[in-house]
């Protein structure tokens, strides 16, 4: 068929790896969000349900619930459906889960039953890494100096512009809750 790159045939059998940790490269970023999630003390957070009831049909873990939202959070799917549909489909999530693939009811419950246990281990999360360097925080502050730099409002901070940046972060969260919320209603 000429001279273009061929595509392997549907029905082919496959020598893939066998293993979801084969396709999660060592410094992918869902192995932070893992190794932080299970660090968690989850009944101090306020989450619902960290012991299982002895009856009735098994429920998802907090944690399992909470890996997936942090991974919404960091690559912005705003609704229980996106979640739903990611935890099928990716690879990593799919990792870091567990191949679990709860519901978007399940998903939207777990999140209203656990809104502020949610909201503070995302703040946690920003604040361990930040301080891994994870995530560019830097602070430079030259007193006294003349400098002839470019000097805009967008690229000076001081101690008000980081109070109110650190602020922002936290209404992202809030948003991100919030939008998961509507998309639930709808």
């Amino acid at each position: 068929m000429g001279r273009f790159v061929e595509a392997a045939g549907r029905d082919q059998v496959s020598f893939m790896p066998a293993r979801l940790e084969d396709y999660v490269a060592p410094d992918n970023p869902v192995r932070v969000i893992d190794a932080f999630v299970d660090e968690l003390d989850l009944a101090q957070l306020g989450f619902a349900r960290v012991q299982p009831a002895l009856t009735g049909r098994p429920g998802y873990a907090p944690g399992t619930m909470l890996k997936l939202y942090m991974y919404g959070y960091l690559h912005q799917l705003t609704s229980s459906r996106k979640l739903e549909r990611e935890a099928g489909r990716n690879i990593e999530l799919m990792w870091l889960i567990g191949k679990l693939a709860p519901d978007f009811k399940t998903i939207a419950d777990v999140r209203h039953d656990n809104t502020s246990a949610i909201q503070t281990a995302c703040q946690r999360f920003v604040s361990v890494c930040r301080a891994l360097g994870l995530v560019a925080g830097g602070v430079v502050a030259i007193d006294g100096s003349r400098l002839r730099a470019m000097n805009t409002h967008e690229k000076n901070y001081t101690k008000g512009k980081l109070a109110r940046r650190k602020a922002r972060v936290e209404e992202s969260i809030a948003y991100y809750l919030a939008e998961l919320d509507k998309a639930d209603s709808a």
